[in-house]
């Protein structure tokens, strides 16, 4: 397996945590583009296979768009434009609410149901394959690593 010194073709940096921070960045970006392949054959982007699961996760329940946002994963997304890239493929439905005539609920429909499982299904078997390097106990000092970098 290369190192990100071979990856990234350099050998010298300011410090150890210069290095690190790098290959966080890079690594990111290389699982982000595993996961956007292995997302391919469903027609989903990352941002609405991350709505459709949020969604999915409600269980049936409503949500806004205010909540989605706070939910996703990239804090950077248009979801209100991911909402409606969705409604246009019929995997969710926006109504307004029934207490709040204001407010617009977004539901999951069964077609994203279905489509949201079998992209989970995937996706599944796409992170078993891709963190088949590292044993089960790194994945939780890994994590705990990553926790206490973000504070």
């Amino acid at each position: 397996m290369p190192t990100l010194e071979q990856e990234i073709q350099q050998t010298t940096f300011t410090s150890p945590a210069h290095r690190t921070q790098l290959n966080i960045l890079y690594t990111a970006g290389w699982i982000n583009q595993q996961t956007m392949q292995a997302l391919r054959p469903f027609g989903l982007s990352i941002q609405q296979f991350n709505i459709l699961r949020i969604l999915r996760g409600r269980k049936g329940e409503p949500a806004t768009v205010k909540l989605l946002t706070e939910r996703m994963l990239d804090k950077m997304s248009n979801a209100s434009r991911l909402v409606d890239k969705l409604k246009e493929k019929g995997y969710v439905k926006r109504q307004e609410c029934e207490t709040d005539r204001r407010r617009v609920d977004i539901i999951i429909t069964e077609k994203g149901l279905d489509i949201v499982g079998q992209a989970s299904e995937a996706m599944e078997r796409d992170v078993i394959h891709r963190f088949s390097h590292l044993e089960p106990e790194e994945f939780d000092r890994l994590s705990e690593l990553l926790d206490r970098l973000r504070g």
